[in-house]
């Protein structure tokens, strides 16, 4: 489903805390403060942060591989051009693709040795900046973030 909405910045102070417009417009403002602040830390080394969620896909999967469709399906922003972002990251030597031999149809994607070197170099530096985001919530306050957030995102 593709959501329109007028985003504006809206005070504390002219919220009702009742409105699915105040809501969405907090929601969509914390995003974007939350995406800006992880380019910021991937861009220097050269990928953009879907390239990122590709490369942490990659890296749960270990020895199996993903299939390009199951890529997919993982990210987090969906996009229609996943092969284009595979085969740049390819050219960059940070995954590495296959056809499937059980399914000529399918290509299996896999992290590289280099792919792996750049996440290890990442990760501290964007864990960081996540505690530094979430710095004034407690674990509880955290918890009941993601669980609501959950909630908005899953499928209806």
């Amino acid at each position: 489903m593709l959501l329109f909405v007028v985003v504006t910045r809206i005070s504390p102070k002219q919220r009702s805390g009742t409105s699915a417009r105040d809501a969405v417009v907090a929601l969509m403002r914390a995003a974007d403060k939350v995406r800006r602040r992880a380019t910021r830390i991937v861009e220097p080394h050269g990928i953009t942060l879907q390239q990122y969620n590709v490369l942490r896909i990659l890296e749960a999967a270990k020895e199996d591989g993903v299939p390009t469709l199951e890529v997919a399906a993982r990210m987090i922003e969906e996009t229609p051009g996943v092969t284009r972002l595979l085969d740049r990251l390819e050219a960059k030597a940070y995954i590495r693709r296959q056809r499937c031999p059980l399914d000529r149809r399918q290509h299996l994607c896999w992290l590289s040795g280099e792919g792996a070197r750049v996440l290890e170099s990442l990760s501290p530096l964007l864990a960081t900046e996540h505690e530094r985001v979430l710095e004034r919530l407690d674990g509880g306050t955290r918890q009941q973030l993601v669980a609501l957030l959950d909630v908005i995102s899953s499928e209806q």
